[in-house]
């Protein structure tokens, strides 16, 4: 019985050493066939020195078993010379069931894969009710990271990619969608070139919901290109400009594409035992230029944000963040950046929010977090007009069950308000039940 599983653990093993060689181009020029049976064969003389030690050292079964786990655990990474490349991801299964009270959201709208806050329908009196009920696994995202080690530096690369918000795909056959780069970015030491998070936003402050963001309208979420360097808790980047424009009197939005100057972001952490608290700065320069109207102005935030530990497992997370300018870094672009006024110029609006989420472990197995956010636009109705967004605020409730480490089921109840400068106003109710395995 001990000579099978033996057996087992050395075919498991060079089959391990075989894939190392398939999956090669990965990170370096695919082996010839001649250099794959060169390989092969020294691995099977490298197992065959392995079986003599072992048998004569009397190898035990828990020995035995620990380097089986070795060998599934490094199952999703490899090494190509000097480069160590790891795949990553999570496979996830969603189920909606959303309850409005002014209508509804169109067939394909986003509002109906995540919480978005300005894609809450409003009306007056008893008006319509809307529901909606959808099932998607877009949100599965699957990533390559590699690390490699180029004379004591430190070079690493990342992409990601996940199924949200792309083009392609419908429901009524294949329900297939078209992938999007959600990272792509290289990092040497202390530099970071490529996309990745901004360095303007939180991400360890993260509320832990199944909805994809949570309390969308209380944070900063935005991923764009950059340049970052990172010096201890200390990060300093430039950042893909772009401004939103309300127009003169009110209307849709206007995505200029006019940037002069790429947004200035600093942010400095700090983090101990208790968990991290962390402050950012940001400073934008706002511009339109259609060929009549032709003005910038200035644009500016700051954020407060932190996680911080709660007895043995449990934890604290806040958020809160306020500016002008800010446009689409805060609540995914609930409100513009600016609007035009009457003399053709841009000014700037006001935005602020927040949020706080507690998280509690009820056992090993079984935790819940509750949220809370709001955000709030500073507008001048005389410029904006009255159907812009007021205010956003939302309440987040849930309870996740993770039986493993890397799987976890859950339910969440939302429920979300928001209101226009007209008075006009709209709610949601949303029952969300997942299904999540990471690797």
């Amino acid at each position: 019985m001990e000579m099978n599983k033996k057996r087992i653990l050395y075919r498991n093993i060079l089959l391990a050493g075989v894939a190392i060689n398939i999956f090669s181009p990965l990170g370096a020029v695919a082996a010839t066939n001649q250099e794959l049976e060169a390989k092969i064969n020294k691995l099977e003389s490298m197992l065959m020195e392995l079986k003599g030690e072992l048998n004569k050292q009397g190898a035990t079964v828990a020995e035995t078993k620990e380097v089986a786990e070795k060998a599934e655990k490094n199952s999703l990474e490899m090494r190509v010379g000097d480069t160590k490349v790891t795949l990553g991801g999570y496979i996830k299964a969603d189920f909606t069931a959303s309850k409005y009270s002014r209508g509804e959201l169109g067939p394909q709208n986003l509002g109906r894969d995540f919480y978005i806050p300005g894609l809450i329908p409003v009306g007056s009196g008893p008006g319509e009710s809307g529901f909606d009920s959808d099932l998607g696994a877009k949100e599965t995202r699957f990533n390559i990271k590699t690390n490699t080690n180029v004379n004591g530096h430190d070079l690493t690369t990342f992409i990601e990619m996940d199924f949200l918000t792309g083009p392609g795909g419908n429901e009524r056959v294949t329900n297939s969608y078209n992938p999007r780069v959600r990272h792509a970015f290289v990092k040497y030491d202390n530099f970071l070139a490529g996309q990745t998070w901004s360095t303007f936003q939180d991400v360890g402050a993260l509320a832990e919901n199944l909805d994809f963001i949570g309390p969308a309208e209380g944070t900063t979420f935005v991923r764009q290109t950059q340049f970052r360097y990172t010096s201890g808790g200390l990060q300093i980047s430039i950042e893909n400009p772009e401004t939103t424009v309300t127009p003169y009197g009110g209307g849709g939005r206007i995505v200029t594409d006019d940037g002069a100057l790429p947004d200035f972001v600093v942010r400095y952490n700090s983090k101990a035992e208790w968990g991290h608290i962390g402050v950012a700065g940001i400073m934008r320069s706002l511009k339109f230029n259609n060929g009549v109207i032709n003005d910038s102005t200035l644009g500016w935030g700051v954020s407060l944000s932190g996680k911080l530990k709660v007895g043995a497992k449990d934890d604290f997370r806040f958020m809160a963040t306020g500016g002008k300018g800010l446009g689409r870094y805060l609540a995914i672009n609930t409100a513009n950046g600016a609007v035009v006024n009457a003399d053709g110029e841009l000014e700037a609006i006001g935005s602020y929010a927040g949020f706080v989420s507690y998280r509690h472990f009820w056992n090993t197995e079984f935790r819940s977090n509750l949220t809370l956010s709001a955000f709030k636009a500073d507008n001048d109705v005389a410029l904006t007009g009255t159907g812009v967004t007021k205010d956003v605020y939302s309440v987040h409730a849930n309870l996740l069950y993770s039986p493993i480490p890397k799987i976890t089921f859950g339910g969440e109840y939302m429920y979300a308000k928001r209101s226009i400068e007209s008075g006009l106003d709209g709610d949601m109710h949303r029952l969300q039940f997942s299904a999540k395995y990471a690797f």
